[in-house]
């Protein structure tokens, strides 16, 4: 049965090649007879210059087919005119009423179908809610036993149970499974998997999307072992969005299972992951990782042999653990420094090795004593906080264990940390490590923000670095007369003990070592203040080398007040820098003659105008069109990253998911749980409607969805 000429046209043709059946195909009355008449064409075993038609009336047309094409018009204009003819299309015109009205024989049986169709929907609507929401607050789904109303069912079974007693579908649900009157309920621990895999899948989708749509993308990956002893690879991309206006944003595209940790593995993993996704590696403009030698190293490593695949792709190491290694370079510069964080680690060890010693710790603090680690950034600050705030109770409270402990080594133990915490020497070092790391951790804390940008980074550290060249003229002075107060309150004499010093013979040499300071408080400022402030000044300096690199090289974008003040020639060629960083095999993303007049031309601008401010008034001003290659360098600049702070916040994820009662999780689960905690706002904004079709088109499914 055809509804429109170009279907007749085109069935006359297939069924033969005679010409005249050709000429009756262009016929537009032949036409109108074919596809006014329901009563189908019927094309012969063989293709032969016949036509036929379905028919129970014993005629030619019905038996054995009309072959005389030069009269096909007229005598297929007869069978439109037919009773027969008429009668049928009575039948199909009611027919086709009664399907646009619903008032079909089976129309009984369709409500039925739709019925329990939209009943699946709503079930499967509420199974998929209650996935969100244990994933998001990262809890197991399962227990020991997999049938509802048992103790240990697990929680995706217990919110199935908690949500039938207040609503009516889960209830219905629930009814049928209890009474054994459907098999099918989809709350087993495979469909589970299932619905985790779908959702993470439509989340990951959104977020390529997004990707795909600014163009211009940034990796930040790290390392770290499960619990399971396996190397676990975060992946996270950074864009700037630019609806419903410009913001920088990092989302999480999953864990990588790693077996090598070379840069060679590394990168064609983090490659392989990107081309499954569908993004393309030629967008990237960064990345950026840890200062681990297999991921900045400058032949063999990450950032290295992505280098040569996109030049583009500038490498800026983590702002935030450069930070950390100036901490430490500085920790370990001196005997002094090394000294003084060994005693806080054996104060908290000395109290927390016992409940009794740390309820004596805690009758005379209200800030209890923290371990610190190399790893952890915070800690160091946290830990000469709680001694530099309550020295004089911590001092109190190991002259009270001595008395209480009754081993012989934790007393000797106590009366050694007490003379230690009471001398004139810890006072000293415990005040300048407060005022240094407080200087550096307020700078490490800022860096850590996901949405940091390059020159507010450049910013923070030259801040950090003036800080403490300014605290290196006076600290030291500063710092003894504070201790002397400190001694006063704590009733010891502010007097530097001078260690004997041991003379050896040496040799003649010209290059021979410094003759050792004999006053003690002198000592004491070159071997441990000097040391400690100029190992940071000068860590600062090199070790953010890359990043003030970049920034050189971004510099006029990062800060428009310098625009103004720049000559001709110089922007000319810091705009010539800029296109050649942005070329890569002879492709380049803007114009530097070009960004150079749009530079001139721009308005005037409020002072110390940042990269982001000055999109954000592109983009409300609607002038794209009018500075494009600004546009772009400004949308590539702020996509640099600065830290991978996100990356190690997605390894507190990991933890919480990945725990010893569920180690044996498998990687596709662990990955898509992952996804769906970190990018919880996106995840929550999926379809349902999308999430059922993906759910039914996966496979053939016994429910109607």
């Amino acid at each position: 049965m055809f509804k429109d000429q170009r279907v007749a046209r085109r069935k006359i043709q297939m069924m033969s090649n005679h010409p005249q059946a050709v000429q009756a195909a262009n016929n537009p009355s032949t036409l109108n007879n074919f596809s006014n008449c329901p009563t189908c064409l019927k094309a012969p075993a063989q293709y032969h210059p016949q036509v036929q038609l379905f028919g129970s009336k014993t005629i030619k047309l019905t038996q054995t087919g009309y072959g005389d094409w030069s009269n096909i018009n007229i005598r297929l204009r007869g069978h439109e005119g037919s009773p027969d003819h008429t009668k049928c299309m009575l039948k199909w015109k009611e027919l086709d009423m009664r399907l646009r009205k619903n008032l079909a024989i089976d129309q009984q049986e369709l409500a039925l179908m739709e019925a329990e169709k939209k009943r699946w929907q709503d079930v499967m609507k509420r199974l998929f809610s209650i996935t969100l929401s244990l994933a998001t607050r990262n809890l197991a789904f399962r227990g020991s036993s997999q049938t509802l109303y048992e103790k240990d069912s697990g929680n995706f079974l217990k919110e199935v149970e908690l949500l039938a007693e207040f609503d009516s579908v889960t209830e219905r649900h629930v009814a049928k499974i209890k009474d054994e009157a459907s098999r099918t309920h989809y709350l087993g621990q495979q469909t589970q998997n299932e619905i985790i895999e779908i959702v993470s899948s439509q989340t990951v989708r959104t977020i390529v999307k997004k990707i795909q749509e600014v163009k211009y993308y940034a990796i930040i990956l790290d390392c770290t072992p499960d619990i399971s002893h396996k190397e676990q690879m975060s992946l996270v991309v950074r864009i700037v969005e630019l609806v419903p206006k410009p913001d920088i944003k990092e989302y999480f595209l999953g864990f990588l299972n790693v077996v090598e940790t070379t840069g060679l593995n590394l990168s064609n993993v983090v490659l392989e992951k990107l081309r499954e996704l569908g993004i393309s590696f030629d967008d990237c403009r960064g990345q950026s990782y840890d200062n681990g030698a297999n991921m900045k190293g400058k032949r063999q490593g990450v950032q290295a042999r992505l280098l040569q695949l996109n030049s583009r792709a500038a490498f800026v190491p983590c702002a935030a653990h450069t930070m950390n290694l100036v901490i430490s370079d500085a920790a370990k510069s001196s005997t002094d420094a090394i000294g003084y964080f060994g005693y806080l680690q054996r104060l908290f060890c000395f109290f927390s090795a016992a409940i009794q010693r740390w309820d004596i710790l805690l009758k005379h603090v209200k800030l209890t004593l923290k371990s610190w680690s190399d790893v952890r950034w915070e800690s160091r600050l946290q830990s000469v906080i709680a001694v530099r705030s309550q020295v004089k109770e911590v001092r109190e409270a190991l002259l009270e264990a001595r008395q209480a402990v009754t081993e012989p080594i934790a007393r000797s133990e106590a009366q050694s940390l007490a003379e230690e915490v009471g001398s004139f020497r810890f006072l000293i070092c415990t005040i300048v490590w407060a005022e240094v790391l407080s200087v550096t951790n307020q700078v490490n804390k800022l860096l850590q923000s996901s949405s940091m940008q390059l020159d507010v980074a450049a910013r923070l550290i030259e801040t950090a670095n003036a800080s403490l060249t300014k605290y290196r003229q006076s600290g030291f002075s500063e710092a003894i007369a504070t201790a002397k107060e400190l001694c006063e309150a704590l009733n010891i004499d502010p007097e530097l003990k001078q260690k004997r010093l041991r003379s050896t013979k040496r040799q003649f040499g010209y290059e021979a070592s410094d003759e050792p300071f004999s006053d003690a408080e002198k000592r004491l400022e070159v071997e441990f203040f000097n040391r400690v402030v100029d190992s940071a000044l000068m860590a600062l300096q090199e070790r953010f080398e890359t990043l003030s690199q970049v920034r050189d090289t971004f510099g006029l974008l990062l800060d428009f007040q310098k625009v103004q003040g720049i000559s001709k020639e110089d922007l000319h060629k810091h705009c010539i820098n800029v296109e050649k960083t942005l070329t890569d095999k002879g492709e380049a993303d803007v114009d530097g003659l070009e960004m150079m007049q749009e530079i001139i031309n721009l308005p005037q601008l409020p002072p110390q105008t940042t990269a982001m401010e000055m999109l954000t008034f592109l983009h409300d001003s609607n002038l794209q069109e009018v500075y494009p290659n600004l546009w772009i360098a400004l949308r590539i600049s702020l996509t640099l990253p600065v830290t991978v702070a996100s990356a190690e916040r997605s390894f507190s994820k990991l933890k919480l998911i990945k725990t010893y009662l569920r180690s044996t999780m498998g990687q596709e689960r662990l990955s898509g749980l992952a996804v769906i905690s970190i990018n919880a706002d996106v995840a929550h904004g999926v379809s349902y409607d999308d999430l059922i079709s993906d759910f039914a088109a996966r496979k053939s499914r016994r429910a109607p969805l």
